[in-house]
């Protein structure tokens, strides 16, 4: 069985958001007043052939940690789906 990870990475609040504050920015500079602020993140899916939801869920915690984020400066939040 395989399931699909729909992981979602994003800066933690207190690390300046630089790409954020630029769209933040050209948002106003379109007319877009009533936009108050805006975070970039990352979006990725990752195919997991298990058959065990645990065992897919525990492979996408070390993926998460080992590469597709930074720790230090970022989460990560994630659905499994079966594919």
């Amino acid at each position: 069985m395989a399931y699909t990870a729909k992981i979602k990475v994003t800066l933690r609040q207190s690390i300046l958001d630089v790409q954020g504050k630029a769209v933040e920015h050209a948002l106003l500079n379109l007319g877009y007043g009533s936009v108050g602020s805006a975070r970039i993140g990352k979006y990725i899916e990752v195919s997991i052939n298990e058959d065990d939801a645990l065992a897919a869920e525990r492979i996408c915690n070390e993926i998460c940690l080992k590469l597709l984020s930074n720790p230090v400066m970022e989460n990560y939040s994630f659905e499994l789906e079966k594919a």
